[in-house]
């Protein structure tokens, strides 16, 4: 297996478990809070996306999904056009609504776009440095993986919301 087909395949894990998440919430169920000041599954996909996004794009020299299909407008939330909610309060996290299909399709972009840039990605590649505002230097692997570590993580937390939410209409219903 070349590398490029492995971090293809590891990306394509992160989307998997966004379409598997998403699959079947409603509005209160993507807005919901666990225990009431946790991440919401809206908030965790949008977040991951726009960490994909706003990190692969720049360092294969493209534009950012975002703001090239116009995500930005779509979503029309009252954030700043290169906010990826890094460093986020309470009621940053609480103004991220969208619909379910909205954030699918926005994930499913990044994605498409991730996969070209990871299609044509060479090994000579991964050694470039593409952030030099650190010690050492970030190289375009190290800036992958790191990536896919945080993406893999928020879609993590997505599906364990989503648990948390079957699992408290279960009781409910008992």
């Amino acid at each position: 297996m070349k590398t490029n087909e492995l971090l293809a395949d590891a990306f394509g894990r992160i989307q998997a478990v966004v379409t598997q998440t998403l699959d079947g919430l409603d509005e209160a169920a993507l807005q919901r809070r666990p225990a009431g000041t946790g991440n919401s599954i809206a908030w965790l996909i949008w977040h991951l996306a726009r960490v994909e996004d706003a990190q692969v794009a720049p360092a294969a020299g493209l534009e950012q999904v975002w703001t090239a299909q116009d995500f930005v407008s779509r979503f029309g939330l009252p954030l700043t056009r290169q906010d990826t909610g890094y460093g986020h309060t309470s009621g940053q996290v609480d103004a991220v609504h969208a619909p379910r299909e909205l954030l699918q399709e926005y994930y499913d972009a990044v994605h498409r776009q991730t996969a070209t840039v990871l299609s044509g990605l060479r090994d000579a590649d991964l050694d470039r440095v593409v952030d030099r505002n650190w010690d050492p230097p970030v190289t375009y692997g190290v800036r992958l993986v790191s990536i896919l570590a945080d993406c893999l993580q928020h879609a993590g937390q997505a599906a364990y919301a989503k648990g948390l939410h079957g699992g408290e209409a279960d009781r409910a219903g008992a």
